[in-house]
Protein backbone atom coordinates (compact mmCIF):
# COMPACT_ATOMS: atom_id res chain seq x y z
CA UNK A 1 0.00 0.00 0.00
CA UNK A 2 2.65 2.49 1.22
CA UNK A 3 5.00 1.82 -2.08
CA UNK A 4 1.88 2.13 -4.14
CA UNK A 5 0.63 5.97 -2.55
CA UNK A 6 4.17 7.27 -2.80
CA UNK A 7 4.39 6.32 -6.94
CA UNK A 8 0.96 8.98 -7.05
CA UNK A 9 2.80 11.92 -8.74
CA UNK A 10 0.53 14.83 -7.47
CA UNK A 11 1.51 17.34 -10.00
CA UNK A 12 0.60 15.76 -13.15
CA UNK A 13 -2.47 17.49 -14.33
CA UNK A 14 -5.00 14.82 -14.22
CA UNK A 15 -4.35 14.71 -10.13
CA UNK A 16 -3.81 18.34 -9.51
CA UNK A 17 -7.38 18.78 -8.54
CA UNK A 18 -7.83 16.19 -6.19
CA UNK A 19 -4.14 16.86 -4.56
CA UNK A 20 -4.89 19.09 -1.54
CA UNK A 21 -7.13 16.61 0.13
CA UNK A 22 -5.35 13.15 -1.85
CA UNK A 23 -1.65 14.45 -0.96
CA UNK A 24 -2.13 14.72 2.82
CA UNK A 25 -4.43 11.76 3.01
CA UNK A 26 -1.45 9.22 1.33
CA UNK A 27 0.83 10.60 3.80
CA UNK A 28 -0.78 9.51 6.19
CA UNK A 29 -1.39 5.98 4.74
CA UNK A 30 2.10 5.50 4.15
CA UNK A 31 2.80 6.64 7.41
CA UNK A 32 0.96 3.01 8.10
CA UNK A 33 -2.36 4.29 9.13
CA UNK A 34 -5.16 2.29 7.76
CA UNK A 35 -6.71 3.69 4.94
CA UNK A 36 -10.21 3.75 6.17
CA UNK A 37 -9.21 5.28 8.90
CA UNK A 38 -7.07 8.26 7.70
CA UNK A 39 -10.35 8.97 5.27
CA UNK A 40 -12.30 9.70 8.50
CA UNK A 41 -9.32 11.74 10.01
CA UNK A 42 -9.44 13.72 6.83
CA UNK A 43 -13.21 14.06 6.67
CA UNK A 44 -13.13 15.66 10.86
CA UNK A 45 -10.16 17.80 9.97
CA UNK A 46 -11.36 19.27 7.15
CA UNK A 47 -12.78 22.65 6.68
CA UNK A 48 -14.99 23.28 4.16
CA UNK A 49 -16.25 26.62 2.73
CA UNK A 50 -19.32 27.98 2.82
CA UNK A 51 -22.35 26.06 1.35
CA UNK A 52 -19.97 22.92 0.13
CA UNK A 53 -21.75 19.54 1.04
CA UNK A 54 -20.00 17.96 3.86
CA UNK A 55 -18.99 13.98 2.55
CA UNK A 56 -22.17 11.70 3.25
CA UNK A 57 -20.12 8.20 4.13
CA UNK A 58 -18.33 7.19 6.44
CA UNK A 59 -15.45 5.03 5.81
CA UNK A 60 -15.26 1.15 7.60
CA UNK A 61 -12.76 -2.05 7.40
CA UNK A 62 -13.43 -4.11 3.79
CA UNK A 63 -14.50 -6.98 7.06
CA UNK A 64 -17.37 -4.97 8.21
CA UNK A 65 -18.71 -5.68 4.60
CA UNK A 66 -21.43 -9.15 5.70
CA UNK A 67 -20.63 -11.95 3.46
CA UNK A 68 -23.22 -12.55 0.55
CA UNK A 69 -24.38 -8.49 0.82
CA UNK A 70 -24.24 -6.72 -2.38
CA UNK A 71 -21.23 -3.28 -1.26
CA UNK A 72 -23.29 -1.20 -3.12
CA UNK A 73 -26.47 -2.02 -0.96
CA UNK A 74 -24.32 -1.89 2.05
CA UNK A 75 -23.34 1.77 1.42
CA UNK A 76 -27.20 2.73 1.01
CA UNK A 77 -27.89 1.31 3.69
CA UNK A 78 -25.66 1.90 6.40
CA UNK A 79 -23.70 5.21 5.14
CA UNK A 80 -20.64 3.40 5.46
CA UNK A 81 -17.97 2.55 2.20
CA UNK A 82 -15.93 -0.39 3.03
CA UNK A 83 -11.87 -0.09 2.02
CA UNK A 84 -9.29 -2.00 1.19
CA UNK A 85 -5.99 -1.08 1.51
CA UNK A 86 -5.03 -0.09 -1.87
CA UNK A 87 -4.80 2.44 -4.97
CA UNK A 88 -8.28 1.28 -6.05
CA UNK A 89 -9.83 2.11 -2.79
CA UNK A 90 -8.10 5.21 -1.82
CA UNK A 91 -9.67 7.24 -5.07
CA UNK A 92 -12.83 5.99 -4.88
CA UNK A 93 -12.47 7.40 -1.13
CA UNK A 94 -11.17 10.96 -2.62
CA UNK A 95 -14.02 11.10 -5.24
CA UNK A 96 -16.58 10.66 -2.13
CA UNK A 97 -14.74 13.80 -0.85
CA UNK A 98 -14.82 15.73 -3.66
CA UNK A 99 -18.06 14.97 -5.50
CA UNK A 100 -20.79 13.79 -2.29
CA UNK A 101 -24.18 14.58 -4.02
CA UNK A 102 -23.17 12.87 -7.32
CA UNK A 103 -21.16 9.90 -5.53
CA UNK A 104 -24.52 9.79 -3.36
CA UNK A 105 -27.02 9.04 -6.63
CA UNK A 106 -24.68 7.00 -8.46
CA UNK A 107 -24.87 5.00 -5.09
CA UNK A 108 -29.13 5.70 -5.27
CA UNK A 109 -29.34 4.33 -8.20
CA UNK A 110 -27.26 0.88 -8.08
CA UNK A 111 -29.10 0.45 -4.59
CA UNK A 112 -32.26 0.63 -6.31
CA UNK A 113 -31.38 -1.64 -9.22
CA UNK A 114 -30.10 -4.16 -6.84
CA UNK A 115 -33.49 -3.82 -4.89
CA UNK A 116 -35.35 -4.42 -7.88
CA UNK A 117 -33.28 -7.07 -9.66
CA UNK A 118 -31.32 -8.51 -7.16
CA UNK A 119 -27.44 -9.16 -7.40
CA UNK A 120 -27.45 -11.89 -10.40
CA UNK A 121 -24.70 -12.28 -12.71
CA UNK A 122 -25.75 -9.68 -14.88
CA UNK A 123 -26.01 -6.27 -14.01
CA UNK A 124 -28.59 -5.19 -16.18
CA UNK A 125 -28.35 -1.66 -18.57
CA UNK A 126 -28.59 0.85 -15.94
CA UNK A 127 -26.42 -0.30 -13.01
CA UNK A 128 -24.08 -1.51 -15.61
CA UNK A 129 -23.79 2.15 -17.13
CA UNK A 130 -23.53 3.49 -13.50
CA UNK A 131 -20.99 1.29 -12.55
CA UNK A 132 -19.18 2.28 -15.98
CA UNK A 133 -19.57 5.90 -14.72
CA UNK A 134 -18.43 5.33 -11.36
CA UNK A 135 -15.33 3.17 -12.52
CA UNK A 136 -14.05 5.00 -15.77
CA UNK A 137 -16.04 8.50 -16.55
CA UNK A 138 -14.00 11.81 -17.00
CA UNK A 139 -16.29 15.11 -17.31
CA UNK A 140 -15.48 17.59 -19.65
CA UNK A 141 -16.35 21.03 -20.67
CA UNK A 142 -15.26 22.11 -24.17
CA UNK A 143 -17.07 23.63 -27.38
CA UNK A 144 -19.58 22.26 -29.57
CA UNK A 145 -16.38 22.22 -32.31
CA UNK A 146 -14.15 19.91 -30.19
CA UNK A 147 -17.45 17.60 -29.17
CA UNK A 148 -18.13 17.04 -32.39
CA UNK A 149 -15.02 16.43 -33.40
CA UNK A 150 -14.14 13.94 -30.87
CA UNK A 151 -17.89 12.39 -31.38
CA UNK A 152 -16.80 11.62 -34.98
CA UNK A 153 -13.50 10.24 -34.03
CA UNK A 154 -11.60 12.93 -35.98
CA UNK A 155 -8.54 12.89 -33.39
CA UNK A 156 -6.42 14.87 -36.17
CA UNK A 157 -9.30 18.13 -36.07
CA UNK A 158 -9.88 17.94 -32.37
CA UNK A 159 -6.47 17.31 -31.32
CA UNK A 160 -4.34 19.22 -33.60
CA UNK A 161 -6.06 21.35 -36.28
CA UNK A 162 -8.02 23.00 -32.80
CA UNK A 163 -5.41 22.34 -30.42
CA UNK A 164 -5.37 26.03 -29.31
CA UNK A 165 -8.94 25.70 -27.63
CA UNK A 166 -7.57 22.87 -25.18
CA UNK A 167 -6.54 25.67 -22.76
CA UNK A 168 -9.67 27.35 -22.07
CA UNK A 169 -11.87 22.76 -21.81
CA UNK A 170 -12.08 21.68 -18.02
CA UNK A 171 -11.51 18.36 -17.58
CA UNK A 172 -12.12 16.25 -14.37
CA UNK A 173 -11.25 12.47 -13.95
CA UNK A 174 -14.09 11.00 -11.95
CA UNK A 175 -13.89 7.28 -11.96
CA UNK A 176 -11.40 6.31 -9.77
CA UNK A 177 -10.37 3.19 -11.51
CA UNK A 178 -8.99 5.77 -14.46
CA UNK A 179 -7.61 7.33 -11.50
CA UNK A 180 -5.69 4.50 -10.73
CA UNK A 181 -4.22 3.71 -13.97
CA UNK A 182 -3.08 6.91 -14.54
CA UNK A 183 -0.54 6.32 -11.56
CA UNK A 184 1.23 4.41 -14.11
CA UNK A 185 0.64 6.34 -17.22
CA UNK A 186 0.50 4.17 -20.56
CA UNK A 187 -1.04 5.78 -24.02
CA UNK A 188 -3.31 3.62 -24.27
CA UNK A 189 -5.96 4.36 -21.45
CA UNK A 190 -9.19 5.73 -22.19
CA UNK A 191 -11.88 7.44 -20.30
CA UNK A 192 -16.00 7.89 -21.12
CA UNK A 193 -16.14 11.46 -21.29
CA UNK A 194 -19.02 12.70 -19.97
CA UNK A 195 -20.51 16.53 -21.23
CA UNK A 196 -20.82 19.29 -18.62
CA UNK A 197 -22.46 22.59 -19.69
CA UNK A 198 -20.28 25.62 -20.96
CA UNK A 199 -20.50 28.04 -18.22
CA UNK A 200 -21.23 26.13 -15.40
CA UNK A 201 -18.50 27.17 -12.65
CA UNK A 202 -16.45 23.88 -11.34
CA UNK A 203 -17.65 24.80 -7.51
CA UNK A 204 -21.18 23.55 -9.38
CA UNK A 205 -20.18 20.51 -11.08
CA UNK A 206 -20.98 18.12 -7.81
CA UNK A 207 -24.57 19.40 -7.60
CA UNK A 208 -25.27 19.25 -11.37
CA UNK A 209 -23.62 15.61 -11.75
CA UNK A 210 -26.32 14.32 -8.93
CA UNK A 211 -28.75 16.30 -11.02
CA UNK A 212 -28.13 15.03 -14.40
CA UNK A 213 -27.33 11.41 -13.07
CA UNK A 214 -30.91 9.79 -14.05
CA UNK A 215 -31.92 6.65 -15.14
CA UNK A 216 -33.13 7.62 -18.47
CA UNK A 217 -30.30 8.92 -19.26
CA UNK A 218 -27.39 6.63 -18.15
CA UNK A 219 -29.64 3.98 -19.79
CA UNK A 220 -28.52 5.14 -22.88
CA UNK A 221 -25.32 5.13 -21.98
CA UNK A 222 -24.28 8.69 -23.57
CA UNK A 223 -20.14 8.20 -22.94
CA UNK A 224 -17.71 9.18 -25.39
CA UNK A 225 -15.20 6.96 -24.84
CA UNK A 226 -11.38 8.93 -25.32
CA UNK A 227 -7.85 7.95 -25.10
CA UNK A 228 -7.11 10.39 -22.33
CA UNK A 229 -3.59 10.99 -22.65
CA UNK A 230 -4.78 12.47 -25.89
CA UNK A 231 -5.40 15.96 -24.13
CA UNK A 232 -3.05 18.71 -24.98
CA UNK A 233 -0.60 19.51 -22.02
CA UNK A 234 -1.91 16.17 -21.01
CA UNK A 235 1.34 14.30 -22.49
CA UNK A 236 4.69 15.19 -23.47
CA UNK A 237 4.45 12.42 -25.98
CA UNK A 238 0.84 14.30 -27.72
CA UNK A 239 3.28 17.85 -28.63
CA UNK A 240 4.12 15.28 -32.10
CA UNK A 241 1.04 15.15 -34.40
CA UNK A 242 2.18 11.67 -35.03
CA UNK A 243 0.62 10.64 -31.89
CA UNK A 244 -2.83 10.32 -32.86
CA UNK A 245 -2.12 8.05 -35.61
CA UNK A 246 -1.79 4.97 -34.10
CA UNK A 247 -5.30 3.78 -34.76
CA UNK A 248 -4.93 0.92 -32.11
CA UNK A 249 -5.29 3.74 -29.78
CA UNK A 250 -7.03 6.79 -31.72
CA UNK A 251 -9.88 4.50 -33.29
CA UNK A 252 -11.70 5.80 -36.52
CA UNK A 253 -15.67 5.63 -36.35
CA UNK A 254 -17.10 2.54 -36.87
CA UNK A 255 -19.32 2.29 -39.88
CA UNK A 256 -22.57 1.87 -39.48
CA UNK A 257 -24.29 -1.63 -40.06
CA UNK A 258 -26.26 -1.29 -43.59
CA UNK A 259 -29.70 -1.34 -42.92
CA UNK A 260 -31.94 -4.47 -44.33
Amino acid sequence: MASELSRIDWSAPWFQSWRGVGEPLSGRAVQGVPLYQACNESLLSRQYPKGQVRCPVQFAMQSALPEGQAYEHFIHETHSVPTREGLHDFFNALCWMHFPLAKKQLNHIQASAIKAQGVGSVRGSVRDAATVFDENASLIQLPDVLWDALQLRHWHTAFVTHRVLWQDVNVQIFGHAALEKLVNPYKAITVHLWRVPLGLPLSEWDAWLAQDLQVDKLAQKPFLPTPVLGIPAWWDANESPDFYLDDQVFRPLRASAPTA
